[in-house]
């Protein structure tokens, strides 16, 4: 059992989830998290993030943050009781690829505005992703790691976040937004483009460099690291076609994140740069929209690589520029044929949003995960599960830099961290009910604590 007095990083070795105690210069202050009374949710039919199918009627006692039992429980004297009332009890929803520093501002706001600020915005976007039942996320570039050490104590609402810190581009490459006539980060002793500077991207080109890119997001907190490997849409300089970093800086990446034990991520969605990237030695493939055949998602099964990937629809990002907004429908074209291929293949899938610089958008994170049943082939359960337990199984390759270790997360199994929605309606049925967040999620509880109850 976690003691509620013991911080997250720092479990006594011997337990489960073994974790070594890391100086503080190295890793940040760890914070302390919450205690909250024990909570009985009576009367519920459970999916459990593993099976297709739901339990009979059951009870589930929540204790010291974690699924202490589920059936035949007494209620402890100090717990809030849930009345059920055959209401479905599932996992809390997680995001694989989410941005919480750029969903809540515009790209001009994002690099026009007081450096604080994107922390604040981040803040009020973690409440409403939680809100949305999204208890954990995986962040994909943007300096979270203090929002995570926040979050973590329960002082604020907000999911759970595996941190990438800023993303590692090349120079012209997806994440380099530096002025055309700008001189290349690597020729110039000025200051950094302001994505830089507000810890957002990072440009790095040449071993030397990536290796001490990727270094210096894992000193700042990242549990696994993202580069970019390919065109992107957003970004001002790159064709989807064109391939970026050479394989030897990729391999870079990858040996400077395995001798801290996690893995690299890479933003790609052309053919030659996931293989390339595969080649590397990248364990995630962030898109991958634009792949050209099966044979490309057998290879991603058989090597274990995964396909970390977005039911986008093309309303969802909107582009002035007449060059980025043909980019965004080129890779919204390939989302439907490339979620065929990846299953047909076998290929291990994660569900992510993708979601930022439209402020106006960020609710669209639960219609998305609504689009896998309705737009893109996924049974109901099979969506679930994308957004349970198997979202979870990519988190924890982050290994001990993972700061959930302690306990599964995406499941409800005794013993798994207690992160639950109670829901109105048959989500096994369909998951439209998701799309209406405030309605149909009538219970929400995170990290064991109660942050909606409608049944109260």
């Amino acid at each position: 059992m976690i003691s509620r007095e013991t911080p997250v990083d720092t479990w006594p070795a011997g337990t489960k989830g073994r974790s070594p105690r890391v100086p503080a210069a190295a890793r940040g202050r760890q914070a302390v998290p919450h205690s909250s009374p024990p909570v009985l949710i009576k009367d519920v039919r459970v999916f459990d993030g593993l099976n297709d199918d739901l339990s009979a009627s059951t009870s589930v006692l929540i204790k010291d943050r974690l699924i202490d039992a589920i059936g035949g429980t007494q209620t402890p004297e100090d717990a809030l009781v849930v009345e059920g009332g055959g209401r479905v009890l599932v996992p809390g929803l997680t995001d694989a690829h989410t941005h919480l520093f750029a969903i809540g501002a515009s790209q001009a706001a994002l690099t026009a505005s007081a450096t604080g600020t994107c922390h604040y915005t981040a803040l009020l976007q973690a409440e409403s992703m939680l809100l949305r039942g999204f208890t954990t996320v995986r962040d994909m570039a943007g300096d979270v790691t203090p929002l995570r050490h926040v979050l973590d104590t329960g002082a604020f609402p907000g999911p759970r976040i595996y941190p990438s810190q800023a993303a590692i581009s090349q120079t012209s490459g997806h994440g380099d937004f530096s002025a055309v006539y700008e001189n290349a980060t690597a020729f110039s002793c000025g200051a950094h483009p302001r994505a830089e500077e507000i810890g957002f991207m990072r440009v790095a080109d040449g071993r030397d460099q990536v290796l001490a890119a990727v270094r210096e997001q894992l000193k700042r907190g990242a549990t696994q690291i993202k580069v970019m490997a390919g065109g992107g849409v957003a970004s001002p300089y790159d064709p989807l076609d064109v391939i970026q970093y050479t394989l030897d800086e990729l391999r870079a990446a990858v040996e400077a994140a395995a001798d801290w034990g996690t893995y690299v991520a890479a933003h790609v969605y052309n053919d030659a740069g996931i293989h390339r990237a595969i080649d590397a030695g990248i364990t995630s493939i962030e898109h991958g929209h634009l792949v050209e055949g099966e044979e490309t998602l057998r290879r991603m099964a058989a090597e274990g690589v995964w396909l970390s990937t977005q039911p986008f629809l093309a309303e969802d990002h909107e582009y002035a520029d007449p060059v980025n907004a043909e980019k965004n429908r080129q890779v919204c074209d390939g989302v439907a044929q490339s979620f065929e291929w990846a299953r047909s293949a076998g290929t291990r899938i994660a569900f992510g949003t993708d979601l930022m610089l439209e402020p106006g958008k960020a609710a669209r994170q639960s219609t998305m995960f609504t689009r896998l049943e309705h737009d893109f082939g996924f049974s109901a359960p099979h969506a679930l599960r994308l957004a349970t337990s198997e979202n979870a199984e990519l988190f924890r390759l982050s290994g001990e830099r993972d700061p959930y270790r302690a306990a599964p997360l995406g499941r409800i199994v005794p013993g798994a961290w207690a992160d639950v929605l109670l829901v109105e309606g048959e989500p096994t049925r369909s998951t439209a009910l998701f799309g209406e967040p405030a309605k149909n999620l009538a219970v929400i509880i995170k990290d064991g604590r109660v942050y909606k109850n409608l049944l109260a």
